[in-house]
């Protein structure tokens, strides 16, 4: 690639009228982006975090297991929650009462690529629908007196890239942020992200821009913005068993020194990770919903396939964390298995 851009590290940049302290996000992930998830996603130096994907009909019925998943009670703002849905007047009220729960934020799912999502007309699908899509958007805008900003992918196939056109769209209806995801939806995360069109969309609009897609270094951060002019980097597999890499990015387009945690250091953190979403999960299903997480702060390590079967069949606390105890004296080096 050839850098085409030249961007000042601007460490404050808002979002509507919420200031962000760093160019630094992290993705909305289902399953991964959790409250655990987004505490050390700020202790390690995140900008702004965002909620799991949330369905506005739950909200708006009250299911307890969403309110749950949009439990952002104590965490440090900034916090986007993000909504998927396309019923303009649910997510109108959803929105109202994500605000209520202390969103700064509104954020609407225009990306995610999972089947079952896309078969009830969500997520990427909307970007096939680009009226249905407007309603939907224009509804939230409307509701809410915070920002509003969107998630899209380039398109929904490769006969199907819209996104710098709905892009203006939906600045037109009022979004104060746009992610493009430089992959369409038949990729789902395969391939290589295509940054050609992030740096399209930026060209296009007047708001910032946040840019996803295959940034897994500090390196790759400077990249990105150069590369796009994109304002934001939004970093999502990259972090998995690495909350670190939110402050590494943060600190190298500062022109900071760059930190890299030891292996001991590591195992502390997927200690503290453990409990953290014990502490809100309880034990039964904090436990296992950790199998995974875990499973990646061993990348790298000698024997990793051996050790990642053992966390599978791990189901209490107190043998995970011995587990992982006895991981820390351990040494690290060679080819992960």
């Amino acid at each position: 690639m050839t850098e085409i851009r030249n961007v000042e590290p601007n460490i404050l940049w808002n979002i509507g009228k919420v200031e962000i302290p760093n160019p630094i996000v992290s993705a909305p992930l289902a399953g991964i982006s959790d409250k655990a998830y987004r505490i050390l996603a700020r202790e390690f130096g995140c900008g702004l975090v965002f909620t799991e994907m949330i369905s506005e009909i739950a909200l708006v019925y009250g299911s307890q297991k969403t309110f749950d998943i949009m439990d952002i009670d104590g965490e440090v703002q900034p916090i986007a929650v993000q909504l998927f849905g396309s019923d303009p007047d649910a997510l109108g009220k959803a929105a109202r009462i994500a605000v209520e729960r202390g969103a700064r934020i509104i954020d609407f799912n225009m990306g995610c690529p999972a089947p079952k999502i896309v078969r009830s007309g969500d997520g990427c699908a909307l970007m096939r629908e680009p009226d249905r899509a407007a309603r939907a958007f224009e509804a939230l805008v409307r509701a809410v007196d915070i920002p509003v900003s969107v998630k899209m992918r380039k398109g929904f196939s490769p006969d199907q890239v819209n996104v710098v056109q709905l892009a203006r769209t939906m600045e037109d209806l009022g979004a104060a942020a746009i992610t493009v995801h430089g992959r369409t939806r038949d990729q789902f995360y395969s391939g290589e992200a295509d940054w050609d069109i992030i740096g399209e969309v930026v060209s296009m609009v007047q708001v910032p821009v946040i840019g996803n897609g295959d940034v897994q270094s500090p390196e790759d951060a400077g990249k990105i913005r150069r590369y796009t002019g994109c304002t934001g980097v939004m970093i999502g597999r990259g972090s998995f068993g690495n909350p670190w890499l939110f402050g590494q990015c943060a600190d190298y387009l500062a022109g900071r020194p760059v930190r890299y945690p030891d292996w001991q250091e590591r195992m502390q953190v997927a200690r503290r990770h453990l409990r953290l979403t014990v502490g809100f999960k309880g034990e039964h299903v904090g436990v296992r919903e950790m199998r995974k997480q875990l499973a990646w702060y061993l990348k790298g390590m000698r024997d990793a396939a051996r050790y990642r079967d053992r966390i599978n069949h791990i189901a209490s606390l107190g043998e995970m964390e011995e587990l992982l105890n006895q991981l820390a004296f351990l040494q690290p080096g060679g080819e992960e298995e």
